[in-house]
């Protein structure tokens, strides 16, 4: 069973605390076949901080089991941004650690 929007905004919690001060809302678009569609909308249009915003909201996803991708559709994420993470999650599985929840760097 894949997983849902519910479970999906549960996971982004920590970082949904910061977009409800700052009326960010996270919309989720499609979940079908753990390839997470979603985008940042209210307060994070034209929020210089939205690339980071992503960024953890990426890495918190990507950590799931059942999360295949997650695809910013408003193009909220740069594939460089992406390649750190995917690399960072590459090297914390073979070193066999993990950052902590919302933990990037």
């Amino acid at each position: 069973m894949g997983i849902t929007a519910d479970e999906i905004l549960a996971e982004i919690g920590p970082v949904q605390e910061v977009l409800d001060a700052h009326d960010g809302v996270v919309t989720v678009h499609d979940t079908s076949g753990g390839n997470i569609m979603l985008s940042l909308d209210g307060g994070c249009n034209g929020c210089s901080s939205t690339p980071m915003t992503a960024m953890q909201i990426f890495y918190s996803l990507k950590k799931l089991d059942s999360v295949n991708d997650v695809i910013f559709i408003n193009g909220e994420l740069p594939e460089y941004m992406r390649t750190f993470i995917n690399q960072k999650m590459e090297k914390e599985s073979l070193d066999g650690t993990s950052g902590e929840p919302g933990e990037i760097v």
